[in-house]
């Protein structure tokens, strides 16, 4: 919803969010649906209100538990029985620093202010130790903002009986937290308020009023960083980006000018703004984002421009490169198409209003943020939160790199007549086993991300993933490929319910980039094998269709599965009777000895 992208504008939020819910709710989506519950050391009615509608613009349809008026300790700590009956699945402590009960004094030692640190930690670390004890929940947890007045003045930052020492030293103790506990992760209100301003963001008067530690203008940008955070934990986040050249990546139109006649580079200020902004989009790809080229030029003209040497890209920093005088919005399906991506996963990043706006009407879903000066461009895509890093794996790492790969391998496919010869060309080993710590950041990343290859639509934070993995009633797979081209990583994940004699399939996902190469038919033989080993006697399949998983549809019935119920809603049931024996389907990928 273009009301909720950012910039945002605020009044219009507040005021609006009533109609803005009735609006996302009629959508037609396959809701993620999550318990959150609001633990406040204010009034957080508002702020419950306006995160709705920001996840419900995700995709993610929450139900909320919100705690009474500064009771998150207690309702932490001690529970209630609201609380214990609700769930939650995510957690979100919205503290401030009103409820800091330390407060160093001119006549406290170093020593004191310490032990008060110290004791302001172990309130906050009980806090979290309950919230994990009683609901296993993801924890999001806000740090600190700077305080409103400083008593010492600019002696504050320093000294140790200055407050706002306090306040920084207290904040990179809840930074060596996070680094240090999974399913942990921090709300950053000490860069939000900076952003804001932190005489608006911390207006006396809203605390006097209403209770709210926030100015009230102010908490939809906070609810707005919240929703990022959680969108992200549940793989709602853009793959990738797919970027115009001409007065987006360089000034000027390298068709007119040429190469020498672009603004880029050291020599003026113009120039350096997109230098700099060419540094910051190459640094994505560090994050495993994806980058690709949609240019109206000549593919001549558009090298020339990328090879410029000011230019902080070189041609192999792009996965798909399209220029040429094609509508642009054709020319992004077809660079989703190649990624094997939902076009909705990638932003569009062009200066143009006129093509974003083609590509939006074209493409629903895109995101397209609206650029204005050169100045700007990368702090509005920065602050849109499309890449928001809750989690980053090795294979967030080498994605771009995977991406490469899977290239090389279409071309090596194109030399061949016969698909089962590729097949056998790639040399592919599987490794197929149990969950394991090593890879639950990436097996949690992978059931929230895939869409097409999803045939239950589940989705599972960290947290519920590391309880399935220790329940001797589940039976859980990851899978990862390796070819001559690369390691494409954790590419398929299954979890299976056993429910009597049978295992019924909870979740089936896989990347779609190993799509067709006999993983789906591995996947299934090792899961067979594991269910005859428990003494099992069928397998239950299930199909919950949404608008984007039909590629899958029929994907028990090539596995052998016997359809047994199906509503109007096109659900169906599927069994495979093992209890006899199994015959195993996969062809061409060796799974490892160790990994069964």
């Amino acid at each position: 919803m273009k009301e909720l992208a950012y910039p945002l504008d605020a009044d219009f939020i507040l005021a609006k969010k009533k109609r803005l819910r009735r609006e996302l709710l009629a959508e037609d989506r396959a809701w993620v649906e999550k318990r959150v519950a609001i633990l406040g050391g204010g009034t957080t009615s508002d702020i419950r209100l306006i995160l709705e509608l920001f996840l419900l613009d995700n995709g993610i349809r929450p139900t909320f538990y919100e705690s009474e008026y500064n009771k998150f300790y207690e309702d932490a700590v001690f529970g209630n029985e609201e609380l214990d009956t609700f769930a939650p699945d995510i957690v979100y402590v919205c503290t401030s620093t009103r409820n800091i009960k330390g407060r160093p004094h001119l006549s406290d030692s170093e020593d004191a202010v310490s032990a008060m640190l110290d004791d302001e930690m172990a309130r906050f670390t009980a806090v979290w130790n309950g919230i994990r004890t009683r609901y296993h929940a993801a924890i999001i947890q806000n740090n600190f903002e700077l305080p409103h007045v400083r008593l010492l003045g600019n002696r504050d930052a320093w000294d140790h009986h200055g407050m706002t020492n306090f306040v920084t030293r207290l904040n990179a103790k809840f930074a060596d937290y996070a680094a240090s506990h999974d399913n942990f992760y921090l709300c950053d209100i000490n860069y939000l308020s900076a952003d804001y301003g932190l005489s608006k963001w911390s207006d006396p008067f809203y605390w006097h009023m209403y209770k709210y530690a926030l100015a009230v203008p102010a908490i939809p940008y906070l609810a707005f960083n919240v929703a990022n955070i959680i969108k992200s934990l549940l793989g709602k986040n853009k793959k990738g980006m797919v970027l115009d050249l001409d007065n987006t990546l360089w000034g000027g139109v390298i068709g007119d000018d040429g190469p020498e006649g672009i603004v880029l580079g050291p020599e003026e200020s113009e120039g350096q703004a997109y230098m700099e902004f060419q540094q910051y989009i190459k640094a994505h790809q560090e994050l495993g984002i994806l980058l690709n080229i949609d240019s109206k030029n000549d593919r001549e003209n558009a090298l020339a421009g990328i090879h410029h040497p000011s230019s902080a890209f070189r041609e192999e920093d792009f996965i798909e490169i399209e220029a040429n005088w094609e509508p642009k919005d054709q020319n992004f399906q077809k660079i989703a198409q190649a990624l094997n991506v939902l076009p909705e996963s990638l932003v569009f990043i062009d200066d143009n209003p006129a093509e974003r706006h083609i590509v939006q009407e074209q493409l629903p879903g895109v995101a397209a943020p609206a650029l204005t000066d050169i100045a700007h461009y990368a702090e509005i895509i920065d602050r849109s939160g499309f890449f928001e890093a809750t989690n980053i794996s090795a294979d967030d790492q080498k994605r771009n790199e995977m991406y490469r790969e899977n290239a090389a391998r279409a071309r090596a496919q194109s030399t061949f007549k016969d698909y089962g010869e590729y097949l056998v060309s790639l040399q592919m080993k599987g490794e197929i086993r149990p969950f394991v710590p090593l890879y639950m950041a990436r097996i949690a990343q992978l059931t929230n991300k895939s869409n097409q290859f999803n045939l239950t639509t589940r989705r599972y934070t960290q947290t519920e993933i590391e309880e399935t993995a220790s329940d001797a009633g589940h039976i859980t797979l990851y899978g990862k490929l390796v070819d001559r081209f690369g390691d494409n990583g954790v590419v398929s994940v299954v979890i299976g319910n056993i429910v009597g004699d049978a295992c019924d399939i909870e979740l089936w996902i896989m990347s779609c980039r190993v799509l067709k190469r006999d993983m789906e038919f591995a996947m299934m033989d090792e899961l067979a094998a594991a269910c005859r080993q428990r003494g099992l006697k069928k397998i239950i399949g299930h199909y919950y269709p949404t608008k984007k998983n039909k590629m899958v549809k029929d994907f028990y019935a090539m596995q052998g599965f016997t359809k047994v119920e199906e509503d109007a809603q096109g659900n169906t049931r599927w069994e495979l009777d093992i209890a006899d024996g199994y015959e195993k389907k996969n062809r061409y990928i060796e799974v490892n000895e160790e990994a069964k």
